[in-house]
């Protein structure tokens, strides 16, 4: 493995390459400064398997080293170090990631032998995986013969109940079964959706196939929740919410099995239609949840002028808060405003047991879902899942069936 550590600090220099020795690791080049590593780089980065960088470096800092690392294409492994505040530090790891680098992680000086052994074990693993590549986005002339074409379909993500782990419902999740490229995920779609006027015609269609879902599950005495997720663009036409009555009532399932996640991705146009028809589908015993809090326009204001019952926290909130102190205080916040408020309390993002634990034992969560408890599936693998999910949550409840 080729490993390139960078830091202005001789010592921190020498210290770090001799610990690498320790591990057995030979082909090391230091640099003081990111300008002379970035020139040893630009011919061939590939050359390169990992990067050690100090964040706080004269002439050009490890923000700036970053946004040079992508424009060379690089994509080895990235390790950040510093001695400056653990937030800052947590920022510029996210930056990096929202430049596609592979970072591994961030470390606070000074390094230690065990430390490096975990991430180049880390990095081991990561290396098999296949590079970044952008994401196509379809024309605005696509989607809209997708969604006319009857080529959308729904995947549904479990919610379970805490601290019990029961099933109480699922997340519904739009995807476009493309005839040429397969499965394709919403954040190809979506936006360009939204932008052109075709948001409510396909979150109409995603809504009458979950209701119709959850009817077929109903005969099975399966009671689920359906959440649908709908933004604010949905809600400009004041007969929104008898469509959604007209629409349960010929699926056949009552109104307050019908969850919507709010999510305002636009500013609020017409604020006095929109609070206008979210009190109505109050009234009619929908339940009201502001999805994503935290992010984008999600705000206090909505939660004083909008009569929502569920709050549903940001995964990026969520997920490693037991690790994070920033994210964790956020998440406390956030769940005790809820309570103190009279609202059920939701997480997304639940990708491990830390988060699992987490949720259930320290800031008792209402209700979770994620990765670790289930991916999206079609409505078809549903029952299969919760079979091996109730043989399965025992363990995680800490009794035996």
């Amino acid at each position: 493995m080729n490993i390139l550590v960078i830091d202005d600090d001789a010592f921190v220099l020498k210290l770090l390459k001799h610990q690498l020795a320790q591990l057995g690791f030979q082909d090391i080049a230091v640099f003081q400064a990111a300008e002379a590593a970035l020139g040893a780089m630009t011919n061939d980065t590939k050359s390169v398997d990992l990067v050690f960088c100090d964040i706080q470096m004269p002439e050009m800092d490890g923000v700036e080293l970053i946004r040079h690392l992508d424009s060379v294409e690089y994509r080895g492994g990235l390790v950040l170090i510093s001695g400056e505040d653990e937030r800052i530090l947590s920022t510029v790891q996210s930056l990096a990631q929202a430049h596609g680098l592979k970072i591994l992680t961030a470390l606070r000086k000074p390094t230690t032998l065990e430390q490096l052994q975990r991430i180049l074990e880390q990095h081991n693993s990561l290396s098999a995986l296949p590079l970044y590549s952008a994401r196509k986005i379809y024309s605005v002339e696509e989607v809209r013969r997708g969604i006319r074409g009857g080529e959308l379909i729904n995947h549904y993500q479990p919610k379970v109940r805490l601290p019990s782990g029961e099933v109480t419902g699922v997340e519904v999740l739009v995807r476009w079964q493309h005839p040429e490229d397969g499965l394709v995920l919403p954040d190809q779609f979506i936006d360009t959706a939204e932008e052109h006027g075709l948001i409510d015609e396909l979150t109409r269609i995603v809504l009458v196939k979950a209701l119709q879902d959850c009817w077929h599950w109903q005969q099975a005495n399966l009671s689920l929740s359906i959440a649908v997720n709908i933004s604010i663009s949905n809600l400009n036409s004041v007969d929104y919410p008898d469509f959604i009555v007209q629409s349960a009532k010929e699926a056949g399932v009552d109104l307050s099995n019908v969850v919507l996640e709010v999510t305002e991705s636009q500013l609020m146009h017409n604020p006095l239609t929109v609070l206008d028809i979210l009190t109505r589908l109050r009234l009619k015993n929908i339940t009201l949840s502001i999805d994503d809090f935290g992010t984008g326009h999600s705000s206090l204001t909505q939660l004083r002028d909008i009569p929502f019952n569920e709050l549903k926290v940001d995964a990026g909130f969520v997920h490693d808060a037991c690790h994070q102190p920033a994210r964790r205080a956020i998440l406390e916040a956030s769940f005790d405003m809820a309570r103190r408020l009279g609202m059920k309390t939701a997480a997304e993002g639940v990708e491990n047991l830390d988060d699992w634990r987490f949720l259930t034992m320290q800031v008792k969560c209402d209700i979770a879902q994620g990765y670790f408890i289930a991916k999206p599936m079609p409505a078809g693998e549903l029952f299969d899942w919760m079979q091996e999910w109730e043989a399965r949550r025992p363990s995680l409840m800490g009794f035996k069936p």
